[in-house]
């Protein structure tokens, strides 16, 4: 039987040339490695790969959410301006609310690294009591702005009801207002 009170942690690897095995996924393996680093409490990972296009990403997210019961969702790829590059219109259409500060972050932070950053279309949001938030496709990338807007993400966690996670503080300074 399932532990209920394991945190359930989605890795949705977005694109056309993974999902058709030409390319090794790692950028869903970037994810599960800043995980790995951050976490302190237990988790699972609940891994998918799907290739680009709003029905593919939408229908993932839905199943993750609703089938999976996953808390927080890490997207990785579609979010450049490129036509096949849909994932943020895909998020848009399953999510409830939008948390436009996850990409204003990222792209923030990922312009102090390289000027392409404006390209960049990530964006966040909630379905349920589930956290959704879309990441570029690059493992470089992915680490800088995960390590940029995590510190959030714990308390987002518990405003929206899902499943409390902690994280290892010499790794991510997450903030929770005092009780």
């Amino acid at each position: 039987m399932a532990d209920n009170r394991l945190a359930r942690i989605g890795i949705l690897t977005i694109s056309d040339r993974v999902s058709g095995g030409e390319y090794e996924d790692i950028s869903g393996k970037a994810i599960n490695d800043f995980l790995d680093r951050v976490m302190r409490s237990n988790w699972v990972a609940i891994v998918r790969i799907v290739p680009d296009g709003t029905d593919s990403v939408a229908r993932a997210l839905i199943d993750m959410v609703e089938q999976e019961g996953c808390d927080l969702i890490l997207t990785t790829g579609g979010t450049g301006p490129a036509p096949r590059d849909l994932t943020p219109e895909a998020t848009r259409m399953v999510i409830a609310r939008e948390l436009e500060g996850f990409g204003e972050l990222m792209r923030r932070i990922s312009l102090e690294q390289v000027p392409t950053a404006i390209l960049s279309r990530q964006t966040a949001g909630t379905r349920g009591k589930c956290l959704i938030i879309n990441l570029p496709g690059r493992p470089s990338a992915i680490d800088v702005c995960l390590k940029a807007v995590f510190p959030a993400v714990p308390y987002c966690l518990d405003l929206i009801g899902a499943r409390r996670i902690e994280v290892n503080p010499d790794v991510c300074a997450a903030f929770r207002p005092a009780a």
